[in-house]
């Protein structure tokens, strides 16, 4: 039977989003609904899946284990995101100054985000090294003494992830707050320096306030990024020294494919779900204090 041709124009279109949709259907909404149903399953991999009700969301929130975990991420976004979005904040600024060579400095700052996270890790080891490493032979060098084992201390392990990521991501949202400066009138300065504005006024009357819909949009990226912190913390410390920075995508991962505990990997994935979406929220909720349309 032939199809009416207004059917077959219909089609058409539906035939060329065929591979997005069922990719899409595979790869993406299938997972999110079988890992859900797997969060109340005990399963190891090689038995059978059983079901457990809530035994893993109640093991978790009992675990000392996994209380460390969120005090450890809690940390690392308390540490993390002020420090980034601060520094891509005075990066972006500093740029939009008008310094020459802006192009390349705009370039070397990006570099560190689009390199090889192994890469990227390899040097930062290095610099970390107890004993030869840059950071401690710097420390002798201004008379510094007491050279910390940054990456077996539990005490330095944290901070120096910190850094890393840091340093890492933060040309990554200085891009971001580069181009919401540039969108902002000159005639704005201008007038604040015949008014007798200093650089800091009208850094804090007209730059923040017209940046803040940039800021707001880095804010939100930046508090999703430090709940998936992964490849760092796996290729720098790996979880330790002692779970000292332990973070709850590397818990997931650890729970999944070092323990095989599937169904609370799981769990734990779905809570990590709720956190980012508490966050956001919240985030949300505050946005109509500082934020200007």
């Amino acid at each position: 039977m032939k199809l009416p041709r207004y059917t077959r124009a219909h089609l058409w279109p539906l035939a060329f989003l065929a591979p997005t949709i069922v990719g899409l259907l595979v790869f993406r909404l299938l997972p999110i609904f079988w890992s859900f149903g797997l969060s109340f399953a005990d399963w190891q991999i090689f038995d059978a899946p059983s079901f457990a009700g809530l035994d893993n969301y109640v093991g978790l929130f009992t675990s000392p284990t996994t209380l460390k975990v969120f005090r450890v991420s809690a940390l690392f976004t308390l540490l993390y995101v002020p420090g980034a979005v601060g520094l891509a904040l005075a990066l972006a600024v500093i740029l939009n100054s008008g310094l020459k060579g802006m192009a390349f400095f705009r370039g070397a700052f990006f570099l560190p985000y689009i390199t090889s996270v192994v890469a990227v890790t390899l040097v930062w080891r290095w610099i970390f090294a107890t004993r030869f490493g840059l950071l401690n032979n710097a420390l002798d060098w201004i008379g510094i003494e007491a050279n910390p084992a940054w990456l077996a201390d539990p005490g330095f392990a944290l901070p120096a992830v910190v850094i890393v990521s840091v340093w890492r991501d933060a040309g990554f949202y200085m891009l971001l707050l580069l181009a919401g400066l540039q969108t902002i009138n000159d005639e704005y300065y201008e007038a604040a320096k015949v008014d007798g504005a200093n650089a800091w006024q009208r850094f804090r009357k007209i730059t923040v306030p017209l940046l803040s819909r940039s800021l707001f949009f880095v804010l939100i990226v930046a508090l999703i990024k430090s709940t998936q912190t992964f490849e760092i913390t796996y290729a720098l410390t790996e979880g330790g020294p002692n779970g000292a920075t332990t973070t709850l995508a590397f818990a997931i991962y650890h729970r999944a494919f070092i323990d095989f505990e599937m169904g609370q990997a799981a769990a734990l994935s779905y809570v990590l779900c709720v956190v980012l979406g508490l966050l956001t929220l919240l985030n949300f909720h505050f946005r109509r204090r500082w934020v200007h349309e």
